[in-house]
């Protein structure tokens, strides 16, 4: 489930951001009146505000519906518990008895170290 909409919501998000650029700027009109652009576009003179409008509505509350969906969904999540999990447990630390069969230091054998 988490995987379909995290698919679901990598196309809305891609296609939401074609429709942006596909967009005409509010100032953009004001440029082909003096000469500098061409007025006509593919849907029409003002069918393209109508449908490029709408349907950026339609996506921009899909990414939002399908965010909120993720975030929920991901914060829901268990995994499983690790060693770094619970750190209020007192770490064991273990004691290293010498070894009996290490003969003991003595002066002799510390003669060529510097004092």
């Amino acid at each position: 489930m988490f995987e379909i909409l995290l698919v679901i919501y990598l196309l809305v998000s891609l296609a939401l951001v074609g429709l942006v650029l596909i967009q005409h700027g509010k100032g953009a009109d004001m440029g082909a009146s003096f000469g500098s652009g061409s007025s006509q576009t593919v849907f029409g003179a003002s069918g393209s505000g109508n449908f490029l409008t709408r349907t950026t509505a339609i996506l921009a509350t899909a990414f939002f519906v399908l965010s909120l969906a993720l975030g929920n969904l991901s914060t829901s999540h268990t995994n499983k518990a690790d060693e770094w999990s619970d750190l209020s447990a007192p770490v064991t630390e273990e004691v290293v008895n010498p070894a009996s069969d290490v003969p003991a230091a003595n002066s002799e054998s510390n003669s060529d170290v510097p004092q």
